[in-house]
């Protein structure tokens, strides 16, 4: 499921999508999409622009001089390789580049550092979606929650316990499904033991629930997985230290910022870090109000040429579980992506950048026209 509430870059993906027929969904900010079709069109979109891909790489290390970075070193078949450049943008999802850098960060809820699980996803076909409608998620929230009600009864009859309390279907296209079933708790996103082991249950989990269902026929008949994900999803990493920090406070009292970057109207999120306690959704002890989020919480406090994007950037707990969605990390990614240009071609800091400049540069970055895919 997409949150793309934001103008900018993430409505120009839902405007490309609905020109590829790619796009199934009643609200026009949250849909499901065919990844296939995503996965060309995001590449097309960087080709466009001449941004270069190198797939495949990871970083792997820096070299900085000071408080400033001048390589970031990357391991892949090719070796290892440096790249040099006048500013970095760390959009890694869990900060690694940032901490590399030796970046402070907080991870997780404070003090006892737990994290929200994982999710492992997966794409199933069968025989007629239609029979199934009652439920697949999409429309309103009012029928999300019966369906995954039913969804969950369902699971049950067929003598299973799954370790998501709320689990959703969505339709992609056709007979095309997404299965989001699987909760991994208590994994860190930097412990890559973990993160396999944790990928190896998730697996297993969403085979023996589509195997259950499958069993119980009917509508379920001929029920079949098509593809698990090529990387667990990871709901929250490292939160890197920047110039201002988006808190609880800011969302419960709807912070207005000047150098706001978007506005974010996803609410908190909180998928329960123990599930003794419950293995769905945290309640939210205050009522959230639209909020900014402001450059500031995307540079890095003590690197002087590095901005954030995405999930890593600048936040405590609670504000993270609303900002962290992919409509919100495409809008601070734009935003990170134009101060690191202006920063290069200006020959000053992020942090010195003027933010009428910042602004004035977001709202020429917008390519799409309409009728053309």
């Amino acid at each position: 499921m997409f949150e793309m509430d934001q103008p900018g870059i993430p409505l120009e993906i839902t405007q490309r999508l609905d020109a590829l027929g790619a796009r199934r969904g009643v609200l026009p900010s949250m849909y499901s999409y065919d990844p296939e079709t995503m996965k060309q069109l995001l590449e097309n979109m960087c080709s466009e622009a001449g941004i270069g891909i190198q797939l495949h790489t990871r970083v792997a290390g820096v070299i900085a001089d000071g408080e400033r970075l001048s390589a970031v070193l990357t391991e892949s078949k090719s070796g290892r390789q440096a790249w040099r450049a006048a500013v970095f943008v760390d959009a890694t999802g869990d900060g690694d580049l940032a901490a590399l850098a030796g970046c402070t960060y907080d991870m997780g809820r404070a003090p006892s550092g737990e994290c929200q699980p994982m999710t492992y996803m997966a794409l199933a076909t069968v025989p007629d979606a239609e029979r199934l409608s009652p439920f697949i998620s999409g429309g309103d929230l009012s029928h999300h929650l019966e369906a995954v009600g039913r969804f969950l009864a369902e699971i049950r009859r067929a003598g299973i316990e799954p370790s998501y309390a709320r689990p959703t279907l969505f339709q992609i296209r056709g007979e095309l499904l997404a299965v989001m079933v699987n909760h991994e708790y208590g994994v860190s996103a930097t412990d890559a033991d973990a993160i396999t082991r944790a990928t190896i249950r998730g697996r297993e989990e969403v085979n023996r629930i589509v195997h259950g269902l499958r069993k119980l026929g009917g509508a379920w008949s001929d029920m079949h997985l098509v593809a698990t994900c090529e990387h667990i999803g990871v709901r929250e990493g490292r939160r890197i230290h920047g110039l201002y920090t988006v808190t609880e406070d800011d969302l419960a009292a709807g912070r207005r910022q000047v150098d706001a970057v978007c506005r974010v109207r996803f609410g908190v999120d909180v998928h329960s870090t123990n599930p003794a306690a419950g293995k769905g959704q945290e309640r939210s002890p205050f009522k959230m109000k639209p909020y900014d989020v402001p450059m500031r919480a995307l540079v890095a406090k003590e690197v002087s040429n590095l901005l954030l994007a995405g999930r890593c950037i600048s936040g405590d707990f609670i504000a993270h579980s609303s900002y962290r969605v992919t409509g919100t990390a495409a809008a601070t990614g734009q935003a990170a992506g134009a101060a690191a240009a202006l920063s290069a071609r200006m020959g000053k800091s992020p942090a010195e950048l003027p933010w009428a400049d910042i602004s004035e540069l977001l709202q020429k970055t917008v390519r799409f026209e309409p009728g053309r895919p």
